[in-house]
């Protein structure tokens, strides 16, 4: 299993190229589980996914003004 963690973001961002993203996907050992986190997640991604999931704030605790901490945001 590889965890692409903000993969979409990177992408978004332009940090990334959605091209190799794709061809990574595409082109990866048939055994190997690959997981890619974050949103604004591209329609081509979505498309080759065999799963997605959309997960809403409800409520976050940076609106109260607290900040990242360590051990938990990263």
């Amino acid at each position: 299993m590889v965890i692409l963690d903000e993969a979409n973001v990177a992408i978004d961002f332009k940090l990334i190229s959605l091209s190799d993203v794709i061809d990574l996907i595409k082109n990866k050992p048939v055994h190997l589980d690959l997981i890619l986190t974050g949103r604004y997640a591209p329609t081509e991604i979505i498309a080759l996914a065999d799963t997605v999931s959309d997960i809403q704030e409800i409520k976050h605790h940076y609106n109260k003004g607290i900040k990242d901490r360590a051990g938990i945001e990263y």
